[in-house]
């Protein structure tokens, strides 16, 4: 009766009768200091009534999202009993990534927090590297649409409504190719040429340049986030000790100049009451630094793949005595319809990890590699998943979730077969290898590009005329919906990925010869869908840039 909830709640007594909810029904609410979790709560569903009871708004919220599940499932009719429930972790997050040519409007942001909170989220943390205005730095984020202090602002205020805290987040070390690339601070380059970068990815730590840029980015990007925590990133420093400071790291070990500058953020972070956090990758990778931290930065211990190395690390940030947070992803990025089984375990084993070894948190990351074009709406299933397993994740049932998710989003679970389909498209072309699907790359590959030894020759014939068949225009077009806006979208973006998946494969099939119709048509078409969902959702940032590469194919 309540396995088709979308998040189980963790204590159900069913009593005889039912009770309808009508327009006119009256729900009572309690006040109740001896519900112990500030976020959990306990619901009597009466024959005559029901009553809520909870020590704080939240409680009574999540009650509220519960009920609503629950009513949907049984078309108001709902069953006596008394549900008593509360979450595994404290901190429930789900990370955006803004900063790889996609910036949401904050219309899309609004909507999207709506579904959180009905999910049981309570922390938004958007990625930024380059995309914020910056009034001492105009240079960054030009051409990239970025943020105004007034819209970080404004959806502070809308999460607050919903229980949600928006964590700011700002890269601090790596990853800053973005702005390393502008002239005026390639100079502030560890290794600038690397990759082909102009300034590199990464900021020379022993250059005072670095940590003044970075004072002039906090002072005036922290102080906007009302949220104790404030993520410094700081993970990826790949040309760390190989260029600039070379000399410095031969004598004292990469592992000591990346502490020496991190406690350089930290200070900041001092500086403006924030409770640092940052990704644990570089940490794990020099293990001897767990004891030389601060004890209250927050380790976020991120690993994408199913059973990757680091999900069983988390116990090393446990026994360090360090706060932590486990941070799965959806695998959604590099691909268009996602890596859903990867994705599942992904989050289902470090949901556990977190639970075993008193993680803070769960925090469900989303990323937006080479172009982002992947889509919010392939990821959401992944965002409720995260969410599910957050909140109580010892009672979701994986092989059913898809059809939960599909039944409390769009009203439909019978689109569950498309999203499983598409899903797992990356296993059915044969090449399932980290972090991404071929068929994205495929999708855009030159052709001139396309040796002998191209992952192309190792995608499987069989698979890649099974994805044609599957996803060719006309076919596969689901169930027609009359759903609001946010979820009518997300529905478009989800059948646009699977006409990009097709047309991938018959591109690879394509150029290894094998004969298939691919019209300019069928291009040109993607491309008109593509341009208009992503202004649906989002700011132009670098739209552009996908654009050029499907000109590229359609030529």
């Amino acid at each position: 009766m309540f396995k088709r909830l979308l998040i189980p709640p963790r204590k159900v007594s069913v009593r005889k009768g039912f009770f309808r909810l009508t327009d006119s029904a009256v729900l009572k609410f309690y006040q109740d200091n001896t519900v112990c979790n500030p976020e959990g709560y306990k619901i009597e569903i009466l024959p005559n009534g029901i009553e809520i009871y909870s020590s704080t708004e939240a409680g009574s919220f999540y009650a509220i999202q519960t009920l609503k599940d629950l009513a949907e499932i049984h078309n108001d009719k709902l069953p006596c009993c008394v549900i008593e429930d509360w979450p595994d972790f404290k901190r429930r997050g789900v990370y955006l990534d803004c900063s790889r040519g996609k910036v949401p409007k904050l219309s899309t942001l609004k909507s999207l927090v709506t579904y959180l909170a009905q999910w049981k989220i309570n922390e938004l943390q958007l990625y930024i590297e380059n995309v914020f205005t910056f009034k001492k730095h105009p240079l960054i984020g030009k051409g990239y649409s970025p943020f105004t202090p007034d819209e970080i602002l404004e959806l502070q205020r809308h999460c607050k409504k919903y229980h949600i805290k928006l964590v700011g987040s700002l890269a601090s070390f790596g990853h800053l190719e973005r702005i390393l690339e502008i002239p005026k601070y390639q100079h502030l380059g560890e290794l600038p040429g690397y990759r082909g970068l102009a300034g590199g990815t990464t900021l020379c730590p022993t250059d005072p340049g670095s940590i003044k840029l970075m004072k002039d980015l906090y002072k005036e990007f922290v102080p906007l986030f009302e949220a104790e925590d404030f993520n410094v990133c700081c993970d990826e420093t790949w040309e760390l000790g190989e260029g600039r400071s070379k000399k410095l790291a031969d004598e004292i070990g990469k592992g000591k100049i990346y502490l020496e500058f991190i406690l350089k953020i930290y200070e900041l972070c001092q500086k403006y009451g924030k409770r640092m956090n940052m990704w644990a990758d570089i940490v794990l990778k020099h293990p001897e630094l767990l004891g030389e931290l601060p004890k209250d930065i927050v380790l976020l211990n991120w690993e994408y793949e199913a059973s990757g190395k680091n999900i069983y690390r988390t116990k090393e940030l446990a026994k360090a005595g360090l706060p932590f947070m486990v941070c799965p992803g959806t695998s959604s990025w590099l691909t268009h319809g996602s890596r859903l089984p990867n994705s599942m375990e992904n989050v289902t084993n470090f949901a556990e990890q977190g639970r075993k070894f008193g993680a803070e948190g769960l925090l469900n990351t989303d990323w937006g590699d080479q172009g982002h074009r992947n889509f919010l709406g392939v990821s959401l299933h992944s965002f409720a998943h995260g969410a599910a397993q957050s909140w109580n994740g010892k009672a979701v049932d994986n092989k059913k979730f898809t059809e939960n998710f599909c039944r409390n989003f769009f009203h439909k679970p019978e689109i569950s077969k498309t999203i499983k389909s598409l899903g797992n498209n990356y296993l059915l072309c044969g090449t399932n290898v980290p972090n991404k699907s071929w068929l994205y790359h495929a999708l855009v590959e030159p052709v001139e590009n396309v040796g002998s030894d191209s992952y192309i020759y190792k995608m499987n014939d069989k698979g890649l005329k099974k994805i044609t068949e599957r996803f060719s225009l006309g076919r596969h077009t689901g169930l027609p919906l009359l759903l609001n806006t946010f979820e009518n979208t997300t529905y478009e973006e989800i059948m646009l990925a699977t006409k990009m998946d097709c047309i991938a494969a018959k591109r690879a099939l394509k150029i290894k010869g094998i004969k298939i119709n691919i019209s300019k048509n069928e291009i040109n078409n993607m491309t008109k869908d593509f341009k208009r969902l992503w202004l649906k959702r989002n700011k132009p940032s670098r739209l552009k840039d996908n654009l050029k590469l499907f000109k590229q194919i359609c030529e």
